[in-house]
């Protein structure tokens, strides 16, 4: 089971929620600016540890040995997903994100997960097996709404290798924006601005 925890939204019975997933070496504590910065007082936030320790921080898996660790943490994650109806908060009331290792592992369930969210958030991160991925992708995903965003001078995870996967992902027909900054491997004001207008988009929100 993975450790989590509820920031709740300032607007009370609000069914809205952000699931936030950390890179490589960071934990949950690295989020807890998220909800002022996104500055929506009607979402709810889960911010949730890997499962892996990793000097001080946490990992989603190992990079030297890749894919085990990705599949595992993504059953991990399904349960956990599995868990939030009954807390109230249903899969399309969900936007699912992550930066970095956080962020391959948000598209990774997003296209994998057998319902539909408002929006599926990744940042500065990559694709693992994309071929593979877009040979198994759940009977939803072509509704699943993607925005992935990157950093032109991103010096630990190349622009050039991630580029190279968005037309794959496109050619399946998935609904993915795209688009890049002018950042290294960090999130900047202009792309929380971004990625504050897909939330809001993605629950047909008008005026907040």
């Amino acid at each position: 089971m993975l450790h989590s925890e509820l920031i709740p939204a300032p607007e009370k019975n609000s069914r809205r929620l952000m699931v936030m997933l950390h890179g490589l070496g960071d934990s949950l504590e690295g989020y807890r600016w998220l909800p002022e910065a996104m500055n929506l007082p009607w979402l709810n936030y889960l911010l949730v540890n890997a499962p892996d320790d990793y000097y001080g921080g946490y990992s989603w898996f190992d990079l030297n040995d890749l894919l085990p660790g990705v599949q595992r943490s993504r059953k991990l994650l399904f349960e956990l997903l599995d868990d939030l109806p009954a807390r109230g908060f249903p899969a399309e009331q969900i936007t699912f994100g992550g930066f970095s290792q956080g962020s391959l592992m948000a598209v990774e369930v997003g296209l994998r997960y057998p319902h539909r969210f408002a929006g599926v958030v990744c940042i500065s991160g990559w694709v693992c097996e994309p071929e593979k991925l877009v040979q198994e992708l759940s009977p939803v995903a072509k509704q699943q709404r993607l925005l992935l965003t990157h950093g032109t001078g991103d010096p630990l995870l190349p622009i050039d290798q991630v580029r190279t996967q968005i037309p794959l992902l496109k050619s399946a027909g998935l609904n993915l924006a795209w688009r890049e900054f002018a950042k290294v491997h960090t999130m900047i004001e202009e792309e929380i601005v971004l990625i504050r207008d897909f939330v809001r988009a993605g629950y047909s929100v008008v005026g907040k």
